[in-house]
């Protein structure tokens, strides 16, 4: 299980997102000092695909202020909002974390519903159409994080920019956590090729490990629960989730 999203079904986590995850809060972390010196609000785009692990991590290790995930649609009035308070209370600069997957409530709308048309398409015509109109509205939400930047300027009044991590975050020194996940998930991997069984990932299960096979994980994709702790503990906290 090898991604920095976290985003593979059936294993406690994947090696590449702790590397990943400790390059975007250190982004959040130097982030700060700008958006706090300037009066400006800094949305940073973070990874994940249609997964919002490693934003919300990131965003929480890092202390955004607010944190965007593709789980939770957001809407425009209550980012803004959010803002607005903190300015109330002397805070003059907002930094947010945006999951590269998060969208608004009516562009989460458009995509789902493309998404629907995909899935029950029945002819080949209808299947071609269904996957065009798919790749025009993934195409039309790709600057979705500058788009949102605009909106907060206009609703709050104070100047936004946009930091987009990108393959940054795929790249450099492996953290030890990392490099200790793929030794142990790598020669447990050995012992099953030793052992003649094939066909299985090997999943990360607390300290130990376990053999899952692969057609149960083919397909699947492990998206962040809304009950999930980082989402509870986010929210005591105080850090806004634009819903």
């Amino acid at each position: 299980p090898k991604t920095i999203d976290n985003d593979i079904a059936l294993t406690d986590t994947t090696f590449g997102f702790a590397t990943a995850l400790e390059i975007a809060t250190e982004a959040i972390d130097r982030l700060h000092s700008t958006a706090h010196s300037h009066h400006r609000i800094i949305l940073t785009e973070i990874m994940g695909h249609r997964a919002g692990w490693l934003t919300l991590g990131a965003g929480i290790a890092g202390g955004a202020d607010i944190i965007l995930l593709p789980e939770i649609p957001y809407t425009v009035e209550s980012i803004a909002e959010t803002i607005r308070e903190r300015t109330r209370r002397g805070s003059t600069f907002s930094v947010v974390a945006v999951a590269e997957g998060a969208r608004d409530v009516s562009d989460t709308a458009d995509y789902e519903g493309a998404q629907l048309l995909v899935k029950n398409a029945k002819t080949p015509e209808a299947q071609r159409a269904a996957r065009a109109h798919l790749s025009n509205v993934e195409h039309s939400q790709r600057e979705h994080t500058f788009t949102l930047a605009t909106q907060l300027e206009q609703a709050t009044g104070l100047e936004a920019r946009v930091t987009i991590l990108g393959y940054v975050q795929r790249g450099g020194t492996h953290s030890a956590a990392d490099r200790l996940l793929a030794t142990r998930l790598g020669t447990a991997a050995a012992d099953l090729v030793a052992a003649g069984e094939f066909g299985f990932m090997v999943a990360a299960r607390g300290n130990g490990t376990e053999p899952v096979p692969l057609k149960d994980v083919a397909g699947k994709v492990k998206l962040v629960p809304l009950d999930h702790d980082w989402v509870a503990a986010a929210r005591k906290v105080g850090t806004g989730l634009g819903d």
